[in-house]
């Protein structure tokens, strides 16, 4: 079994803070992915640069196959002290997933990660090892598909203490709760960080008392998106791109007026556009049998990135869905790549359009190079491996 993980997270900064004190990371190595979670000491700036220092630490150290012992010891070595409380501190979660299904699981100082499994919450045994004085939870174990796991900083679990909920704030047996009952309503990461991030923020009654983070990572198997856009330089490249995009595996998305001609032509299959009267905004879509998804080009492209770069930015709530959930061809690309993609292959025409070369607007060119790099930039963010192909 060859396994991937779809990932997202949402932090919250504490109230009136314009730094989040918590910060995530993902990494991908040849064999595995690596999802990282530090908390800074305190909040604000000073927090910001220990949990980045710390997260940036992990993910290059173990980016390039170094022991958990090295890691811990060159953080200690490197954060700077705090002047107040004479101490460098940051606390952090590690989940590495390996392709072949093995999992490793680090632990120091921060809630213990919420694992979820046939709708049931699952313990597992750990081992406690000290390095640097400092006591470490290692996990070991094998993952399923469908397997959920919550990472957390502890704002999470405080979440409502003196306001809401009681001094204990919602704890980690309550928010447990919560996720799993959360996961049968969803299976999309980026829609339980969400749902869970909200919870806190409602706690808090939308004024956090400290930084709050939940990460969440999902076992899935590999998910392929292949997307063409743009005629190739030679008329000749047509039926060579059409090859190479359609031999593929995964889901098929054209966008052009010019590229969904190319595809109509050389597949011997009609375009038939659906006519749209709700999304005047968005131009309408078109099908063609065995594609997934034909829109318009630039503009719907220039919609798409909107919305990812939104997501990406951490600027969705359970509202932002209710437009990634909308049928018109920007939201159906954005939620298919932030939803339904683990590798992104772009296959791009470099000729100016046809449709454009009469006129003023040979701009077109530039102008979707220049999306295509930008979409590239945050499908990679987002934790995706992209592969470009220029005709």
């Amino acid at each position: 079994m060859s396994v991937s993980i779809d990932v997202a997270w949402k932090s919250l900064n504490k109230h009136g803070e314009e730094l989040c004190g918590d910060k995530v990371e993902i990494v991908k190595t040849r064999d595995s992915d690596i999802l990282i979670l530090a908390d800074g000491m305190g909040s604000g700036v000073k927090a910001n640069i220990l949990s980045t220092l710390t997260s940036k630490i992990l993910a290059t150290m173990l980016h390039e196959g170094a022991a958990i012992e090295s890691c811990v010891e060159t953080i200690a070595k490197t954060l700077p002290i705090c002047q107040e409380r004479k101490v460098a501190y940051a606390t952090f979660s590690i989940l590495q997933i390996f392709h072949n299904g093995d999992a490793y699981l680090v632990e120091y100082d921060n809630p213990d990660c919420v694992f979820i499994r046939n709708k049931k919450i699952v313990k597992y045994p750990y081992e406690i090892r000290e390095i640097e004085g400092k006591k470490i939870h290692e996990y070991r174990f094998k993952v399923e598909k469908n397997d959920c796991f919550v990472l957390m900083s502890d704002g999470v679990i405080y979440a409502g203490a003196g306001e809401i909920l009681d001094l204990q704030g919602w704890t980690w047996e309550n928010m447990s709760e919560y996720t799993l009952k959360c996961t049968k309503e969803t299976l999309s990461a980026s829609r339980l960080a969400a749902m869970l991030s909200q919870a806190c923020d409602d706690l808090y009654i939308q004024k956090p008392g400290d930084d709050t983070t939940v990460a969440v990572a999902r076992v899935i198997e590999r998910k392929v998106v292949n997307l063409f856009t743009g005629p190739p330089k030679s008329k000749e490249d047509d039926e060579k791109l059409m090859y190479d995009f359609m031999h593929m595996e995964g889901k098929k998305v054209v966008s052009g007026g010019t590229s969904s001609n190319i595809a109509s032509r050389i597949l011997h299959r009609e375009i038939i556009t659906k006519v749209d009267r709700n999304n005047p905004d968005v131009p309408p879509m078109s099908s063609i049998e065995g594609l997934d998804l034909v829109t318009e080009g630039v503009l719907t492209m220039g919609r798409s990135l909107k919305l990812l770069r939104q997501y990406e930015n951490d600027e969705f709530d359970v509202e932002f869905f209710d437009e990634l959930d909308a049928e018109n061809g920007a939201s159906k690309l954005a939620k298919m790549l932030i939803e339904e993609c683990t590798e992104l292959n772009l296959f791009v025409g470099t000729a100016i359009n046809e449709a454009h070369q009469e006129s003023d607007l040979t701009f077109d060119l530039s102008l979707r190079m220049n999306l295509v790099e930008q979409l590239k930039s945050v499908v990679e963010k987002m934790g995706k491996t992209v592969t470009v192909k220029y005709y």
